[in-house]
């Protein structure tokens, strides 16, 4: 399967990596000179798709923050594949450090998150990579099958009225580049106390607010400084209105249609999702508030942010 990529007659190593949820298939690469690499490969019908991801990982690189950068594109296993070899990120997954740690180092780490996905989204825009379309009617599509779905949980009217009755308020502001993905999962935590981020392959353009609504998806159950860090870093000390109502509408969204989306898992994820949801409806006060009872400015006042 290696043998096309020039590269690989470097190689020592090469192992799979299991973890997540991507449909590549993904290698951790050793060199004869002990380098760690990471390899992901796909089928050769995602080429232009990969091309294009590899294109914007290159545009993400080109900012400057601490990421699995691109190293080189191409064909292999004879044409039948495409991949993409990157730099391997060191270090621990953040979503497994953060509990290890004080507030504080959460907090500032949060802050660190924050600044990383500032310069993503700082990155101009191509006009061609603007979508036709905001996410507007696939969000509302996305609650009707829930509603129509056997996995619906009690209480869920007021959430669905939320979303239904505040659509409107996403979307508001300019369309950036995405990562996509952007939790603890997809952020390494290096022994100098830095983070950096990997797992560009759900990258989108589109709301940078919808970047969020995984704090409450998959942040807070980990570190609620963490998740305020964030905020606090990308908007400056400024958080307008306009983010918490449109937050509130994605968290209230996710809430219930990641219910559904678990349903191919298994009834364990279901119950993961149906748990997530019940905090975010407790976090919301029954989505009759825009602004989680968790953020609190009284770690920036501490940190002098």
């Amino acid at each position: 399967m290696f043998e096309d990529i020039k590269s690989s007659v470097n190689w020592a190593s090469v192992e799979p990596v299991t973890k997540g949820w991507s449909d590549d298939k993904k290698y951790l690469v050793t060199t004869k000179a002990g380098e760690r690499l990471l390899l992901r490969i796909s089928d050769a019908s995602q080429y232009d798709l990969k091309a294009k991801e590899y294109a914007i990982i290159t545009k993400y690189a080109s900012t400057g923050i601490k990421m699995s950068g691109p190293i080189e594109f191409g064909t292999c296993d004879g044409g039948k594949s495409v991949y993409i070899l990157l730099t391997w990120l060191e270090g621990e997954d953040l979503e497994d450090v953060l509990p290890r740690l004080s507030e504080g180092e959460q907090y500032l780490l949060g802050r660190q998150a924050g600044e990383i996905l500032r310069k993503i989204h700082s990155i101009p825009l191509d006009e061609a990579d603007l979508p036709k379309n905001t996410k507007k009617e696939k969000k509302l599509f996305q609650l009707s099958h829930y509603e129509e779905s056997n996995v619906r949980i009690s209480g869920d009217e007021t959430a669905i009225k939320y979303v239904r009755d505040n659509i409107d308020e996403i979307w508001k502001v300019p369309a950036v580049y995405q990562h996509g993905d952007f939790h603890p999962g997809n952020l390494i935590y290096s022994g100098d106390s830095t983070i950096g981020v990997i797992d560009f392959n759900r990258w989108e353009v589109g709301d940078p607010y919808e970047e969020f609504y995984k704090l409450e998806s998959f942040g807070t159950e980990l570190s609620v400084p963490y998740c305020i860090g964030q905020i606090d870093a990308y908007f400056q000390g400024g958080i307008p209105e306009g983010f918490w109502k449109a937050n509130a509408v994605y968290v209230a969204h996710a809430s219930l249609f990641s219910i559904k989306w678990a349903e191919k898992f298994g009834q364990e994820d279901i119950d993961g999702m149906v748990r997530r949801a019940r905090a975010a409806f407790a976090d919301f006060d029954g989505f009759n508030s825009y602004v989680p009872k968790w953020y609190t400015d009284e770690y920036s006042k501490e940190y002098d942010a």
